[in-house]
């Protein structure tokens, strides 16, 4: 591979004497069905908490397993809608993470003397696939994710990934999306595809030299079988 092809974000602008600021703000994740969320009340009324904290998610996100959080965690249902004990049905499709915690805190506070309510979304995981060197499913325990932050969680690419043609697959209202990206190109910072979304799919295409490799190694394994057979009837015939 030649090398003016591997750095990432490649520009002759970049210097060691002053940063290079490049804008490019993030578009907040605003709630859709599937999502699930974690929901805690906090208050003076301990016996009322203890019935919307269903789990401490704190101790399965410092080294459980993450599946878990599924099943206690909220589901946001087809229609938009979490369902919480007493409380009922609250809507929270379309709205920010900080939008949705105003909104359940108002609908617990009549229920709740003086709640506080903290939500974190569970459900913020990515698939790495291709030529990384981990490929898998990852979650996001923060609220915001770049696509080198996403590559990271896998490992990062391996010799054989084309960093100038990633697959970034990702799931809309209408179905799905594709987008090319090229990692060495420094304007990769300015695209709205910088920034992950829940369940988005990254895929990193092997270069040629890949297929090339493989080929060779089939060969080599065909020629060793042959030389095999080769020796065995030559074998047979001084018999």
């Amino acid at each position: 591979m030649a090398q003016r092809t591997l750095p990432y974000l490649q520009s002759p602008a970049y210097s060691t004497t002053a940063a290079v600021t490049v804008l490019n703000e993030p578009r907040p994740y605003r709630l859709q069905s599937s999502d699930v969320l974690s929901i805690r009340v906090q208050s003076v009324q301990t016996v009322l908490n203890d019935m919307f904290n269903i789990t401490d998610t704190r101790n399965i996100l410092a080294g459980g397993d993450p599946s878990t959080l599924f099943l206690s965690g909220y589901s946001v249902d087809v229609d938009g809608f979490i369902n919480l004990p007493t409380v009922g049905k609250v809507k929270v499709t379309g709205l920010t993470l900080e939008e949705a915690q105003a909104h359940i805190q108002q609908q617990v506070g009549k229920f709740v003397r003086d709640a506080n309510v903290l939500v974190k979304l569970l459900s913020f995981k990515i698939t790495v696939l291709g030529e990384v060197q981990n490929p898998g499913r990852y979650f996001v325990y923060n609220a915001q994710a770049t696509l080198l932050e996403g590559l990271g969680l896998a490992g990062d690419l391996t010799e054989f990934g084309n960093r100038q043609n990633v697959k970034l697959i990702r799931q809309t209202a209408t179905g799905s999306e594709v987008v090319l990206l090229n990692l060495t190109d420094p304007n990769l910072l300015r695209s709205s595809y910088y920034y992950l979304l829940p369940n988005d799919a990254l895929y990193v295409e092997p270069i040629q030299a890949r297929a090339g490799r493989a080929n060779a190694n089939n060969l080599g394994i065909v020629f060793a079988g042959i030389s095999a057979v080769v020796l065995v009837l030559n074998y047979v015939k001084l018999l």
